[in-house]
């Protein structure tokens, strides 16, 4: 596959995936998320690798989720070459390839970005890194993963607070509250990551393989939780109140949900 929005590299055991849009703070759009699907298969097929560390171009972002401009200007977030938008697919692709994945968040990982970096395996941040949601403010929700999950990564009342007031934390904050492993100076990052990479190539990939699938066990009701959440997604991006959101980002203004009540 011809990767246009993202960069794949595959080095001393580890497989480096980077969203290469900083243009739109590595923003996904329908392509985005298909060529991040292929690449983490090859990652999962290629007996080269042991580990895959996700990340984003540039300083400024690890991802800030659907690309908003690109939804006002075609009215979605565009689909892949079959057509879909095959979010939910990648939050899956994540949990399941039996390699441990670590997102290594450069910057702001808000919105679908921030459900990324939650659904990997670990996370190790950038001094300067925020995390946050938006969903609501935008008229959008994940009630799949980006909520079911985060309740048991940080505590029900902390992702109810993540949620329900769509504020930003930084990287210190964010690491008390377990949403973090580790934080670096930026300039630090991708190498740190790569060498928390070459330290999980050293073990057993078998043993990965087991422990990675017994975690997810745990919480592998989600998915049919996140599944009937996106069909509801599907039907609200369609509503005038979700609309209200858009039209305020792209306006810079706002939005009015007070009719909506």
């Amino acid at each position: 596959m011809e990767y246009r929005d993202i960069r794949y590299e595959v080095g001393d055991a580890i497989a480096t995936l980077t969203i290469d849009r900083p243009d739109r703070l590595n923003a996904f759009r329908g392509r985005t998320v298909e060529e991040m699907i292929h690449a983490f298969k090859a990652a999962w097929a290629d007996p080269a690798v042991a580990c895959v560390i996700l990340t984003g171009a540039g300083d400024r972002a690890f991802c800030v989720g659907g690309d908003q401009k690109e939804w006002n200007e075609t009215g979605s977030y565009g689909t892949s070459e079959n057509g879909l938008f095959e979010i939910e697919a990648l939050h899956n692709v994540i949990r399941e390839v039996p390699k441990p994945v670590i997102a290594a968040v450069n910057g702001f990982a808000i919105g679908g970005g921030h459900v990324l970096h939650v659904v990997c395996d670990v996370t190790i941040a950038a001094e300067h890194a925020r995390f946050g949601q938006a969903g609501p403010r935008f008229g959008s929700f994940d009630a799949g993963y980006g909520t079911a999950y985060l309740a048991r990564v940080v505590g029900e009342k902390r992702a109810r607070e993540i949620w329900f007031f769509c504020r930003q934390y930084s990287a210190e904050q964010a690491e008390r509250w377990g949403l973090v492993n580790k934080i670096v100076p930026g300039p630090q990052l991708l190498e740190e990551a790569r060498a928390w990479g070459r330290e999980a190539a050293a073990l057993s990939p078998t043993a990965l393989r087991f422990l990675k699938q017994s975690f997810n066990a745990d919480s592998a009701q989600i998915l049919g939780q996140g599944q009937l959440a996106m069909s509801a997604l599907d039907l609200f991006t369609e509503t005038e109140e979700s609309w209200e959101g858009r039209k305020a980002f792209g306006e810079k203004r706002d939005p009015d949900y007070s009719k909506f009540r």
